[in-house]
């Protein structure tokens, strides 16, 4: 079992930046064999991929929609998301999730969810 507690989150004019932390804990988890992913959602939306870091990834992989402008890193158990230069197209719930067996683009692939944090990007 992982548990995953997201932090960090606020509100933020445009262009301003943001570091959320993802803290993992759980017996069987360890950045070494597990991935871990950033989401995030809107109302009336899907849950859209942002990045990705551990194991299976390679170097960390970004969607196309925030590469540039955020940089998801690890140390030990705790995974970040630095998110500069935002926009208010960036507002929504951002989660972490981790998976031990998947792909690591694919939502329904992680089995194991923080509850969320709100990101506000003020124009």
């Amino acid at each position: 079992q992982v548990q995953l507690v997201e932090f960090g989150g606020g509100l933020v004019q445009a262009g301003g930046s943001l570091r959320l932390s993802c803290a993992a804990s759980g017996p069987t988890f360890n950045i070494d064999t597990h991935t871990v992913g950033w989401f995030r959602q809107t109302p009336g939306k899907e849950r859209e991929f942002l990045a990705a870091i551990g194991q299976g990834v390679g170097s960390a992989q970004y969607a196309d929609s925030v590469k540039g402008r955020f940089t998801i890193s690890s140390d030990k158990n705790t995974v970040y998301l630095q998110m500069n230069n935002l926009k208010p197209e960036d507002t929504a719930v951002y989660y972490c999730a981790a998976l031990y067996v998947g792909t690591w683009s694919r939502e329904a692939d992680y089995p194991y969810w923080g509850q969320g944090t709100q990101v506000t990007v003020s124009s």
